[in-house]
């Protein structure tokens, strides 16, 4: 079954289907291919695993994983799983967290150097748990994933992701560039809403032609 997500959240998402013209072509055309492979994973295997990784795991790889864990849940594909990680082990950011919070979700802080945030979409859903990690951490997949490579730096130091079978350069500016500047939260906030709204597309471009596989 589909997940109930906060209304703050439905209607933030309900303004994002209003900004899908935004996404040029060349990155619906990457989108597109890794909503192919979502569709094949379901199919032959019943599930699907995405890999979204950063250099320190901070910003846009947990917004990446953070965001298309919540849109599956909300259409029903129980079984797509979503993982982070960087070439660098560092915290996740409090400036993400102030967006995701700023979008809708409710985040729990258990603090700690690296602290594994609690971080909800709906009422009756497990939070999703989001902490930096390595890429070979062995809390993310070795094998039968795709590998979605978030920004230039990560492409260029991560030629090769063992055991991916798939593998994506999907590129956002890092918000990082604004840190203490009065631009900051305006900076997070566009990267939320751009991933955002990417990953809607994505996922709505899935279901149009392949219906949601129940939970098993």
């Amino acid at each position: 079954m589909p997940a109930t997500l906060y209304p703050t959240l439905l209607q933030y998402l309900e303004n994002l289907r209003t900004e899908t013209d935004l996404i040029p072509p060349p990155r619906r055309a990457t989108l597109s291919r890794l909503a192919g492979y979502i569709r094949e994973q379901l199919a032959a295997r019943g599930r699907a695993r995405l890999h979204f990784i950063g250099t320190h795991d901070s910003r846009r790889s947990h917004l990446a994983q953070i965001w298309l864990a919540t849109l599956c849940a909300g259409y029903g594909y129980r079984n797509v799983e979503t993982y982070s990680g960087g070439t660098a082990v560092t915290a996740v950011n409090p400036r993400t967290v102030a967006a995701l919070e700023r979008a809708g979700f409710r985040v729990a802080d258990p603090g700690g150097d690296n602290p594994r945030y609690r971080i909800a979409y709906g009422p009756d859903e497990p939070p999703l748990i989001a902490w930096s990690n390595a890429f070979d951490d062995p809390a993310n997949p070795t094998t039968e994933f795709a590998a979605i490579l978030i920004c230039s730096e990560a492409a260029a130091d991560c030629p090769f992701i063992p055991g991916a079978e798939l593998r994506l350069s999907l590129p956002y500016e890092d918000p990082k560039i604004a840190d203490h500047t009065p631009q900051e939260t305006r900076r997070y906030d566009e990267r939320t809403r751009q991933i955002g709204r990417e990953l809607l597309w994505l996922v709505e471009e899935l279901a149009i032609s392949s219906p949601p596989i129940a939970l098993r």
